[in-house]
């Protein structure tokens, strides 16, 4: 299987939260087929990118994006070579200083389409991953308005169309078995 089929596979298990995901979800499914690269942030102004919603204790992390001024997870392009899993932790490294690793199996959470910077539209693959609750410490290039928030705290600080899937986060961490 190659590894745009597996991703195929993984988006279509994800059992949409509301019609917003649900055409996401069609819409990153079509994505794949087009030619070239889907993950290419040159070559197309439609790509995947990938982000991580990163849980804890302390319950998730919300960073204040630099350019855009709202709360959101930490996440980015992928870069040539990378899968997106391996992106999901690489940002989560690079915005908030905090080593993480995916669920075991790796869960890949939520899709969601959002324009993005320059004309471009992002098909964003959120990936849930865990990190020790220790506080954040991002380098200075990056935003230092970054923390832990509980599930409801973020509801409400977060982008508005995050709440819907920090959620069905919160629901499904109650269930999960994650050590810190």
């Amino acid at each position: 299987m190659t590894a745009l089929s597996a991703l195929r596979s993984q988006i279509e298990r994800i059992d949409p939260i509301d019609d917003r995901e649900s055409r996401s979800i069609a819409a990153t499914l079509e994505r794949l087929l087009w030619p070239g690269d889907p993950f290419a942030e040159e070559e197309n102004h439609h790509h995947l990118t990938a982000s991580a919603l990163v849980v804890s204790s302390r319950g998730i992390v919300l960073h204040r994006h630099r350019l855009l001024g709202i709360w959101i997870q930490p996440g980015g392009h992928v870069d040539a070579g990378e899968s997106p899993e391996s992106a999901a932790l690489r940002e989560t490294l690079e915005e908030t200083g905090l080593v993480a690793r995916h669920l075991d199996p790796v869960e890949l959470f939520h899709v969601d389409l959002h324009p993005g910077p320059k004309g471009h539209t992002h098909y964003d693959l959120r990936y849930v991953v865990v990190a020790p609750p220790l506080d954040p410490s991002p380098p200075e290039n990056e935003s230092p308005e970054v923390d832990w928030f509980d599930f409801e705290a973020a509801q409400v600080r977060g982008e508005p169309s995050l709440a819907p899937v920090l959620a069905k986060l919160a629901r499904a961490y109650e269930t999960w078995d994650v050590p810190d």
